[in-house]
């Protein structure tokens, strides 16, 4: 499988870095994208971050799933970004998985993409949602090609049910084991 994971400015850093780093110990390959005009991106938290590419120079048809993590640039700079739309846009229409943890289920939602459709997302961002059942006490949720997550606490829940999507139960609960130490 092969993730793209799309970065702005103002991240949520752990959303991001442990979503990452469950993938890449279960061997995944994920290229991160920037969405601004520099590989350097500016963490919620104030550190800066490299990413590996800019947003113009992915192929979009080689990527399985995409991965959208929240924080400030998710709901005050990605909504502002026609690239945004057009990425979501491209994974669903390629019957791709598309996922989003905290703020960030609210860019796929706002399309009309969760009508019919189970979801979770940080309270407060389900009014921007169109459609859909929101289902606010859990962490989270797999709906089809969708996979949403409500805040930072459930990160690594999160990144451990990506992979699960693509290689099934056993796999995860062995990768689990495996950054549990055991």
């Amino acid at each position: 499988m092969k993730y793209l994971m799309i970065f702005a400015d103002y991240f949520e850093d752990t959303e991001a870095i442990a979503t990452l780093d469950v993938l890449l110990r279960g061997n995944e390959e994920v290229i991160t994208a920037s969405l601004m005009d520099s590989k350097l991106i500016k963490t919620k938290c104030g550190h800066s971050y490299e990413v590996m590419e800019l947003i113009d120079d992915v192929e979009l048809s080689q990527f399985d799933c995409l991965i959208i993590p929240g924080g400030p640039g998710s709901f005050k700079l990605m909504p502002n970004m026609p690239v945004v739309d057009t990425l979501i846009k491209f994974f669903v229409e390629n019957n791709k998985v598309v996922s989003a943890i905290c703020a960030a289920p609210h860019l796929i939602g706002r399309l009309g993409y969760f009508e019919n459709k189970n979801y979770t997302v940080h309270p407060g961002f389900e009014g921007f949602i169109k459609g859909g059942t929101y289902l606010r006490d859990k962490g989270v949720v797999v709906d089809g090609k969708f996979i949403t997550a409500k805040s930072m606490y459930y990160s690594v829940e999160f990144g451990l049910t990506i992979y699960e999507y693509f290689h099934g139960k056993e796999e995860r609960e062995k990768l689990q084991k495996s950054c549990m130490g055991e």
